[in-house]
């Protein structure tokens, strides 16, 4: 696509490892990124794997870019932002960082608007990601095109129209795949329990989450539809189900992602203070 796009990373840590990684030789060059972080030892590892340029201080190479990509921790962002404004000028910045309003970073930016704010997840550490978005009036169709391309090269992405969604997206996506891990956790614990070895328990909870996550993934059915072709009236399925209805985990799942999402809106609220 773009191959020449030049991009900037400010932060050098597992996810814009993994960016970095699908980007480098496909939508753009190695030498076409250049990432800063304080870490020598990151920079010089993602140097030898990636061929790309680094500095372990913000500096005129970012003024260069036609995408600045802020992966950063929420606490140090504003800092950062203070220390990146002088190369800022028109490129677009992506923010990657969790809790951070793309409204308050174009404050902190002197009114800036050529922002994207994304919500990834773990998976796109191996390519399986997905990605909400959410652009600024600011943002032109080309870098919207730039951002989605950046995005896409760590999984699927998904676009918003109000920013307010985010907090949503955090919840079901950006937070999921822990709840995932969790209900892995709950079947192994289970299947040792009823004397199903801790390989075995981890074997067979795995396979069934890639296998039905991929049947879903991959039917035109309703998630609904799958569910109900498993469980048959009086067997062992139901008998699960209706122990979990009983139990009422659909509504502790409802709760729970309200939770997440409602602490999102307060980090933003949080990060965004002066």
């Amino acid at each position: 696509m773009q191959n020449n796009l030049k991009i900037g990373f400010i932060g050098g840590g597992n996810m814009a490892t993994a960016l970095i990684g699908g980007l480098a030789g496909k939508l753009t060059d190695g030498a076409n990124i250049h990432v800063v972080d304080p870490n020598a030892d990151a920079l010089q590892r993602l140097q030898q794997q990636f061929g790309v340029t680094s500095a372990q201080q913000i500096g005129p190479e970012l003024a260069a870019c036609d995408v600045i990509v802020l992966s950063v921790k929420p606490q140090q962002m504003k800092d950062v932002v203070a220390q990146l404004q002088p190369q800022v000028s028109t490129q677009l910045v992506l923010s990657i960082a969790a809790g951070i309003r793309a409204v308050d970073l174009s404050r902190w930016m002197n009114g800036h608007t050529a922002i994207v704010r994304t919500m990834p997840n773990t998976p796109a550490l191996i390519g399986q990601g997905i990605t909400g978005m959410v652009a600024l009036a600011g943002v032109s169709a080309e870098q919207r095109e730039a951002a989605d391309a950046i995005m896409r090269a760590v999984g699927a992405t998904v676009w918003l129209s109000d920013e307010a969604l985010i907090d949503p997206v955090t919840a079901v996506s950006g937070s999921g795949p822990a709840y995932v891990f969790y209900f892995i956790e709950a079947m192994q614990q289970a299947a040792q329990e009823m004397g199903l070895s801790a390989e075995q328990g981890n074997e067979l909870a795995i396979a069934t989450f890639v296998g039905a996550s991929q049947l879903a993934a991959q039917s035109t059915d309703p998630v609904s539809v799958l569910r109900e072709r498993v469980t048959s009236k009086g067997g062992t399925t139901y008998a699960a189900l209706t122990s979990m209805e009983a139990s009422g985990v659909k509504d502790a799942i409802g709760k729970a992602l309200k939770a997440a999402a409602a602490r999102g809106k307060e980090l933003g609220e949080e990060f965004g203070r002066d």
